[in-house]
């Protein structure tokens, strides 16, 4: 079974251009990792938690 956890917290969070930037980056980021765990699974796993293929890219975006 594979676990995601997310270890950032608010409290090292930039303001202004860079921050911004930085969460754009960041946010890729996580959506990327979302997507390439999700991809990984096989449809079986997929339907035992409620998705199909075609759902992965619109999970990875929440």
């Amino acid at each position: 079974m594979t676990t995601y956890s997310n270890t950032r917290t608010a409290s090292g969070m930039h303001t202004g251009f860079f921050g911004s930037l930085v969460s754009i980056v960041a946010n890729w980021n996580d959506a990327r990792v979302t997507r390439n765990a999700l991809s990984r699974l096989s449809d079986r796993e997929l339907d035992d938690i409620g998705l199909c293929r075609g759902d992965i890219e619109e999970m990875s975006r929440r």
